[in-house]
């Protein structure tokens, strides 16, 4: 990888030495990376799954069929990396692949060294500015460390395929699946956290939801209007309707865009993005004093305060039991937590 002091950042934007993910994470997202690293013996069976997994083969790959940004390939691109890494402190500067596909999709990929692909069709989509936040967005899911349990779900899922003729092979691994993919939506919302401190354009963040939900014709598109079809996905219109947004979202890996964008929105107006502007922010040199409880807590309070704002007729219904699974989550971790509640944090 190269090296950061190879390039002349850009100085334009506020920048925070030795941030930690733990200063942009979503709640949900940091409790269960914090209690994921802080389990023993987790790194080795993280290890050995990753031996299902070729690193090597999959960056061979796109070596082989894309193109790498450089100084001299995707330069702007290349330098949209440098800079968010600059920005978030990211000690080495990740790869970067265009890939030819119309698909706008942006994904990190790899365990020891992750890389950011981008598609064709994003870049076509996104004006610079946009795709900064994108590019900030990924980079913040190599600082949280997000690609190792992404690849972690890609194994699992492949595995799921190979077990689907057991009779119960692959409902195991569907419902380890459905656990990570509600916490692969929470990253997703903290990455896009990160790609507001990368590229420090609340409007370009949210014009980039609304270009993945419709398209590149903006003019064509408000961004009040969207916020509103937010509100109404919320409210949904009856209890069935709140079902089916339950079953649509099992499989998905990522939230719909119009709650992405209600979110950043949210986070960005509620105080502590213009804290950490302001430097007030939590550095990676304290990751090791972590406190799982405290973030379990944190979490289970975040569930609990997304569940009030809520308008979802559905969500009235289940909250109790749901309230009665946090408050038994909190019991459970604090109950195993109690002689190992910290950790050591790898970014």
């Amino acid at each position: 990888m190269p090296d950061m002091t190879s390039n002349t950042p850009d100085r334009s934007r506020t920048r925070f030495p030795g941030i930690s993910p733990r200063a942009y994470e979503h709640p949900a997202d940091r409790s269960a990376l914090v209690a994921l690293r802080s389990l023993s013996g987790f790194d080795t069976v993280l290890k050995r799954l990753a031996g299902l997994f070729s690193e090597r083969a999959i960056r061979l790959m796109f070596l082989g069929g894309s193109v790498r940004a450089g100084e001299n390939q995707f330069r702007n691109l290349h330098d949209m990396v440098r800079d968010s890494a600059y920005i978030l402190d990211l000690p080495d500067v990740p790869e970067l692949y265009v890939a030819q596909d119309p698909t706008p999709n942006a994904m990190t990929i790899g365990t020891d060294h992750p890389f950011i692909v981008l598609n064709t069709g994003l870049i076509d989509l996104l004006d610079d500015e946009e795709l900064r936040f994108v590019i900030a967005h990924e980079v913040g899911h190599v600082l949280s460390g997000h690609a190792v349990y992404r690849t972690m779900a890609l194994i699992l899922t492949n595995l799921g395929a190979r077990l689907a003729w057991l009779p119960f092979g692959n409902i195991a691994i569907s419902a380890i699946l459905m656990g990570l993919n509600e916490w692969q939506r929470k990253s997703e919302l903290s990455s896009d956290r990160a790609g507001l401190l990368g590229g420090q354009d609340l409007e370009a963040g949210k014009r980039s939801l609304m270009k993945l939900a419709g398209g590149g014709r903006l003019t064509e598109m408000d961004a009040e209007a969207f916020r509103e079809q937010a509100r109404e996905y919320d409210a949904a219109g009856d209890v069935r309707d709140g079902l089916l947004k339950f079953l649509n979202l099992l499989n998905r890996s990522h939230p719909y865009a119009v709650v992405r964008f209600s979110e950043l929105d949210r986070w960005a107006t509620g105080g502590d993005y213009q804290r950490i502007l302001g430097g007030d922010y939590k550095r990676r040199a304290d990751d090791s004093s972590a406190s799982i409880s405290d973030e379990i807590k944190n979490a289970a309070q975040a569930y609990r305060e997304s569940w009030n704002r809520s308008s979802d007729p559905f969500i009235g219904v289940v909250k109790g039991a749901a309230e009665g699974a946090v408050n038994v989550g909190e019991k459970i971790f604090n109950r195993f937590g109690r002689g190992g509640d910290t950790h050591n944090r790898e970014s």
